[in-house]
C-alpha cells in the first residue's frame, strides 16, 4: 500500500514536471527513496560513469552509464513494468535518464538525486 501511495505521488510529480520545458524527472526526498528501497522488486540504477560507480554506490545498485553511447539500447532490455530508482552525482543525469526511460514506456521511475546526499541520509553503500 505504501508503494502504491509513493508511486501515486511520484506520478503526480512527474505529470506536473511534464508541464515544464526541461525533460527531467523531479528529485524525490531521501526519505521517499529509503522507503522505496525497502520494496523487494525495486531496481536501483546508478547512472554515473563506471569510475564514479567504482568509487562508491548504493547497496544493490546496478551501473548503467547515462553518458554511454548505448544507454538507450541498455534500458530497452529492462522490464518496463518494474519500479526503478535512479541516481547520479547531483540528480541531473538521473533526471534526464528518467525522462528518457519514460519516453520509452517506463511508468515507475523515481529520480533519487545525488549519491552524496543519499549517502549522507544514511542509505547503505558499498
Amino acid at each position: 500500500m505504501k508503494l502504491l501511495h509513493l508511486l501515486s505521488l511520484a506520478s503526480i510529480a512527474l505529470s506536473l514536471a511534464g508541464c515544464s520545458q526541461a525533460q527531467t524527472t523531479p528529485i524525490a526526498a531521501p526519505a521517499t527513496t529509503a522507503q522505496l528501497l525497502q520494496q523487494p522488486d525495486v531496481v536501483v540504477l546508478d547512472v554515473r560513469t563506471p569510475t564514479e560507480y567504482a568509487s562508491g554506490h548504493l547497496q544493490s545498485a546496478r551501473n548503467l552509464d547515462f553518458k554511454a553511447t548505448d544507454f538507450s539500447t541498455q534500458i530497452a532490455h529492462l522490464d518496463t513494468a518494474k519500479t526503478y530508482v535512479l541516481y547520479c552525482a547531483s540528480g541531473n543525469r538521473s533526471g534526464k535518464a528518467g525522462a528518457l526511460m519514460q519516453q520509452q514506456g517506463f511508468r515507475k521511475v523515481v529520480n533519487a538525486g545525488g549519491f552524496k546526499t543519499l549517502k549522507e541520509s544514511g542509505l547503505k553503500t558499498e
